[in-house]
């Protein structure tokens, strides 16, 4: 079933024209074996002013339409076999992107039509300053009609020329010197010349370069007129992206910022050629639900202040229900479903977007388990979809837990002795040091910080990005050592094991890790990478029995037996976390604790590895420490929960109450920062973009 609904009334103008007009578009991927339609016959239009959301989970076609837009599919394999892509340019009319030459396309990509990639670290060149990056582009696309371009090439040529001077004179002096340190011949007062000469031009020379304003560090560069108007203008789209002092990050390489300051780079990098359409490729994954607020309000300010249109990619409906006018709903390569967003909030048609509305973590009820794609539909063996012909109420009803079957598990948990107790736990990082080696600056990543965990419980930890969350979980196992503090587990201090008696332990305490990929060995088989701490903890009487009991979690983490001599790359990024769940089973451990686990998967994915940690929580009685900064995740998973902030507990207690009557302004923002994707939200999200439509 496909439905294809349109809105009657968007927030933009009724005037408001088509910018992009995308119809019957299809992209291929071909390899020996098979072609694979990773876009299968798809239209839809994008209006001037006009935000439209594309949602959907990983394989559906999302990233593919953005890059199909931006002729930016690898050919080979991909190729654009059908369709138009008909974009009204400001300076040549309507044109069709698919015929255009990789020349041609070059006037139009990133001068028209922008683009923010999804994982900024990767997007960003780790070898070039953050200033460089943006700059780039603005020399590439932007010209400045009061500097000649025959100005700038005898500058070239003349910044070469006193390059190869400098290079000369810094050789010469620098020889001059050695020559009055070493040569003996030489008479005292001609060495004291030739030495206090040597320096005096080294001085000069670097004095010269910090005149220039790049510092000693990098001498050799000479800024050309265009470039020194390129840099103002980088700086001047830092300040309007809101990040902090936009002097150091000119000069600041990506690993040298967070996670929220690369992703304002790269709309900053995005916005700099003014274009008329940004594709914005899930822009807000992984990141904190308060920088995501951040980015989403920038991006609105940016929108309205510019005139420009968004093509914003998600698989979040959260976020597209604050962001987006109308709604593209992908699965498969098509879409299934299209409408105004607050249509598909209020009344989904197709069972998909029923299921996306669904599976994400509800606020205002627990819920037993998470609904998923399955409760909505299936697939037949002819390749159809087959509706289970059940609203989202009556699927979610269904799951509700009560108050009265919450106090009661509690009162099992609790009336335990602690598994788990962590007494005044600090670990603390020295960044700074003065010339005796003492430290001057000291990073207090966790600090003072005191819980038990019961067993069979769910321990809830969220905060911000750099609130020590992942510090508290790692020196909890030892991966990182504290600096003060007690970690009594099973009643046995911990904090001063031997190496070996360590790493016996380690068997019952295991981590699953925030990136799947990197936790994974590419060169080793997933196979191999299960079994290997079985071989090191000695489980299993030979490689037989290993392989067995391998095959064995695989299938119970909904993966089959082929896939155990695959390699990490040739799965999605849901398989990947699923492996890692699988390995963390290998050694039958009494406690995991799980770091940002679900934080990059889809909402669909994230429900179902969060569906599998709490049926093996019920079936081996593990205990979790459960990390995360998605306060709706934790509150779902956890039955106590603790909020940190600057390495320490803002406040601690029952998850529902928690959220219900938060006790700090702290845990209050965190709420607030939640996409809930509420109708009443929409409504006034609507309301606010008309307003801002007539003020424009």
């Amino acid at each position: 079933m496909e439905s294809s609904r349109f809105e009657s009334g968007s927030p933009v103008t009724a005037q408001s024209g088509v910018l992009m007009e995308v119809r019957n578009l299809v992209t291929e991927f071909r390899t020996e074996n098979e072609t694979v339609k990773a876009v299968n016959d798809i239209s839809f239009t994008i209006r001037a002013g006009e935000t439209i959301g594309i949602v959907g989970e990983s394989g559906s076609g999302k990233s593919v339409t953005a890059l199909s837009a931006m002729r930016l599919i690898p050919n080979p394999p991909g190729i654009i076999s059908a369709g138009e892509i008909l974009y009204n340019s400001r300076e040549n009319g309507q044109v069709d992107l698919v015929n255009l030459s990789e020349k041609e396309m070059r006037k139009f990509r990133g001068n028209e039509i922008a683009m923010i990639f999804q994982e900024p670290m990767t997007s960003l060149n780790p070898v070039y300053t953050c200033g460089e990056q943006v700059m780039e582009a603005i020399l590439q696309h932007w010209k400045d009609p009061s500097i000649p371009p025959m100005k700038n090439s005898i500058q070239l040529v003349l910044q070469w020329i006193y390059t190869w001077i400098i290079i000369r004179t810094l050789i010469i002096t620098s020889s001059i010197i050695l020559i009055c340190l070493w040569v003996r011949h030489i008479t005292l007062p001609l060495k004291i010349l030739g030495i206090i000469s040597g320096i005096y031009l080294l001085g000069l020379t670097a004095y010269y370069f910090f005149r220039r304003g790049k510092g000693i560090a990098r001498p050799l560069q000479w800024l050309t007129s265009r470039q020194r108007v390129a840099r103002a203008k980088t700086k001047e789209l830092f300040d309007q992206v809101q990040l902090p002092d936009p002097e150091r990050i000119l000069e600041s390489f990506p690993h040298q910022i967070s996670g929220g300051q690369k992703q304002r780079v790269m709309i900053a990098m995005a916005m700099s050629c003014n274009p008329q359409l940004l594709i914005a490729d899930e822009p807000t994954t992984a990141l904190d639900v308060t920088v995501q607020k951040t980015i989403l309000e920038l991006m609105r300010d940016l929108q309205a202040e510019r005139s420009m249109s968004i093509l914003f990619i998600t698989h979040d409906l959260g976020v597209i229900a604050e962001l987006a006018d109308r709604v593209v709903v992908m699965y498969k390569g098509k879409i299934v479903e299209q409408g105004s967003v607050l249509d598909i909030f209020s009344n989904p048609h197709h069972p998909y977007t029923k299921s996306l509305l669904a599976c994400r973590p509800p606020l205002n009820k627990r819920l037993q388990w998470l609904p998923t794609v399955r409760d909505f539909m299936h697939t037949s063996d002819t390749g159809e979809i087959v509706e289970n012909n059940r609203s989202v109420l009556e699927v979610t009803h269904s799951l509700v837990v009560t108050d009265a079957e919450r106090k009661e598990n509690h009162r099992k948990l609790y009336g335990q002795e602690p598994i788990l107790r962590v007494n005044a736990l600090k670990t603390y990082f020295t960044t700074e040091k003065n010339i005796l080696g003492n430290p001057t600056k000291v990073v207090r990543a966790v600090d003072d910080i005191s819980f038990d965990v019961y067993p069979g419980e769910t321990l809830g930890l969220v905060g911000e990005s750099g609130c020590g969350k992942t510090t508290l979980g790692r020196t909890i196992l030892r991966l990182i050592e504290p600096t003060e503090g007690n970690i009594i587990w099973k009643g046995k201090e911990i904090t001063n094991l031997s190496a070996g008696e360590l790493r016996a332990l380690r068997k019952d305490l295991q981590i699953i890790f925030q990136d799947p990929y990197s936790s994974l060995n590419p060169r080793i088989t997933i196979g191999d990478a299960i079994t290997e701490p079985m071989r090191v903890h000695g489980i299993g009487v030979n490689e037989k029995n290993r392989k067995q009991r391998v095959i064995e979690l695989l299938h119970r983490v909904d993966m089959n037996e082929s896939h155990f001599y695959r390699y990490p790359h040739e799965f999605s990024g849901g398989q990947r976390q699923r492996i890692c769940v699988a390995r963390a089973l290998a050694l039958n451990p009494q406690f995991i604790i799980c770091d940002e686990s679900v934080s990059a998967l889809d909402v669909s994915v994230q429900a179902q590895v969060l569906n599998l940690l709490n049926e093996l929580k019920q079936e081996f009685n593990f205990t979790y420490i459960f990390i995360s900064h998605d306060l709706s995740v934790v509150k779902f998973m956890s039955d106590r929960m603790v909020v940190m902030n600057n390495g320490k507990i803002e406040e601690m207690g029952d998850a529902d109450q928690i959220y219900n009557q938060p006790a700090t302004e702290y845990t209050q923002k965190l709420i607030a920062a939640i996409p809930k994707g509420e109708l009443d939200d929409i409504r006034a999200s609507m309301s606010r973009k008309r307003m801002r439509a007539e003020a424009v």
